[in-house]
């Protein structure tokens, strides 16, 4: 999901005529002088962060005049919170509250359909007001179809005692918040606090959106860099990771990136998960051993070995984590030998110098573990895949032996060193994500064609003695091409080295040169 800033939210608001004090951002003390300037009355001062209870470390302030507004501003610029460097401020007119209210729609997965909220109590935590005062709040479904009515609002307005023309004036707002929830496909939209000010207006003092992530495509006027519900702005690596995942829909690809500007000694590793549930325990099991995970990954939902690849090559991308640690459910229903391929291929071409265990447990899993180590013989680090039966506790405490041995070949076997190929004579087509080049020259003096053997979706036939593809090129870039990897890697370790498939990461090779 991705979180809206309140100025965002509240321009939302604005559109479906939701009235919200007037204001605007500054991403500096000067810029916060001049929207006081122009507001010409006292003013708050808030940072834009996304996290709760802004007033407890100073977030909101309140100024007089618009030189009190920039002094106070200067110390909130730059401040850390939860990682959040603050670098933009919303500047309003401060207004007179006379009373205060609440009002949220959330997607609930258990009604498998929205759900409103209103309470005729503001304040922070509408699940303790709730608990304390259950007259004051009430709920309702709110058929997908028909949308929230006039008189569905107002009916949810009443049950917590309000009546007459306040009762109108909320039940207006509410009917426009579900307008905009549903036109941004949020999964939750609240107010916090809607007020009553001291001449009557019903008002958005504050306003918090979250969009769903699958539909953030559908709305670049809402400029969002990632969809992903962070509390933080999201990191350069955040942003390369979430390029791969947007428009390539084949399972899940998902990335965060948890600490950075760490040393070798502070035990970091890498995490690659696959499947929610499995992927928590088996983060649970890499904290017994005493690691800490510089990300989550997570890659499931039968994903392609191409992304799999993305995924590895982007992990491998931190500097100085001292392990790489792969383990999810452990009876995915997935095809694993897809994923052991993408990770050998990373694993590869990264030359691995830090020790990896990867539990491949589910469909394939026999299959996935051989290709996966057999493919990783003699790199400079050791790789151990194990299956379903072995416990992400058992693959975190193989982790640390490997690291606290820390066994390592200073060089790979004779020729096992990647260099990206350059053939004599090249036969190359375009997948979806990337490109595949076969030599011809090598290809000609190889016997049994592997690479089309191997060939899962069958797009590739023998034709004149070399690989050529069945369908035709068009098709192939449409995704004909799985990318399932299998024609490089059967070709490196039983054919003539004749094949090689490009997948680009945008960003991550000038990410690398920063962080060297």
């Amino acid at each position: 999901m991705a979180r809206l800033h309140e100025y965002k939210g509240k321009e939302i608001l604005a559109g479906f005529k939701v009235p919200t004090p007037a204001g605007q951002t500054a991403s500096s003390p000067d810029e916060v002088l001049a929207a006081a300037k122009a507001l010409n009355k006292p003013v708050v001062v808030k940072a834009q962060v996304w996290t709760t209870k802004r007033a407890a470390f100073g977030g909101i302030q309140f100024a007089d005049s618009p030189e009190e507004a920039k002094a106070k501003s200067e110390k909130l610029f730059g401040l850390k919170v939860k990682d959040f460097e603050i670098d933009t401020l919303l500047v309003e007119e401060q207004i007179t509250i006379e009373r205060e209210f609440y009002c949220g729609i959330i997607i609930d997965d258990s009604a498998q359909c929205p759900v409103i909220i209103f309470s005729s109590m503001g304040g922070t935590g509408i699940e303790e007001i709730a608990e304390a005062h259950p007259d004051k709040v009430a709920k309702a479904e709110i058929d997908i179809q028909t949308g929230l009515r006039d008189y569905q609002a107002r009916n949810l307005v009443r049950k917590t005692g309000i009546h007459g023309k306040l009762q109108m004036q909320l039940a207006g707002v509410l009917v426009k918040l579900w307008q905009a929830a549903r036109k941004y496909e949020a999964r939750s939209a609240e107010i916090n606090p809607l007020v009553l000010t001291g001449d009557g207006k019903v008002m958005a003092a504050d306003c918090r959106i979250t969009v769903d992530d699958y539909a953030v495509f559908r709305h670049p006027d809402l400029g969002i860099d990632i969809a992903r519900e962070l509390n933080r702005p999201p990191s350069k690596l955040d942003k390369i990771a979430y390029d791969v995942e947007k428009d390539d829909y084949r399972g899940t690809f998902y990335f965060i990136q948890m600490e950075q500007d760490f040393s070798k000694d502070d035990g970091f590793v890498g995490f690659h998960g696959a499947g929610g549930g499995g992927s928590m325990m088996s983060m649970d099991a890499a904290h017994t051993q005493g690691f800490k995970l510089a990300n989550f990954t997570d890659t499931s939902g039968n994903p392609a070995a191409s992304k799999v690849y993305r995924a590895a090559k982007i992990i491998l991308s931190q500097p100085n984590i001292l392990g790489y640690f792969g383990s999810g459910s452990g009876v995915a229903s997935q095809e694993q030998f897809h994923s052991a391929r993408g990770l050998a291929k990373a694993f590869i071409e990264e030359n691995l110098s830090i020790p990896a265990v990867i539990r491949l447990g589910g469909n394939g899993e026999d299959k996935a573990v051989d290709i996966l180590t057999t493919s990783t013989k003699g790199l400079p680090a050791p790789v151990e895949g194990y299956r379903k039966d072995d416990t992400a506790q058992f693959c975190a405490e193989r982790l640390r032996d490997l690291v606290d041995k820390n066994v390592l070949e200073p060089e790979p076997e004779p020729g096992r060193r990647f260099v990206k190929p350059s053939f004599d004579k090249p036969y190359s087509f375009a997948t979806l994500t990337g490109s595949i080049t076969f030599d011809h020259g090598a290809c000609a003096d190889c016997d049994h064609k592997v690479c089309v053997e191997s060939c899962i979706p069958e797009i590739l036939k023998v034709e004149n003695g070399v690989p050529v593809l069945a369908i035709s090129e068009e098709d192939a870039k449409a995704g004909k091409c799985i990318e399932c990897l299998a024609c490089e890697m059967e070709c490196i370790y039983h054919g003539k080295r004749g094949a090689y498939i490009d997948l680009p990461i945008a960003g991550l090779d000038e990410y690398r040169r920063e962080v060297a």
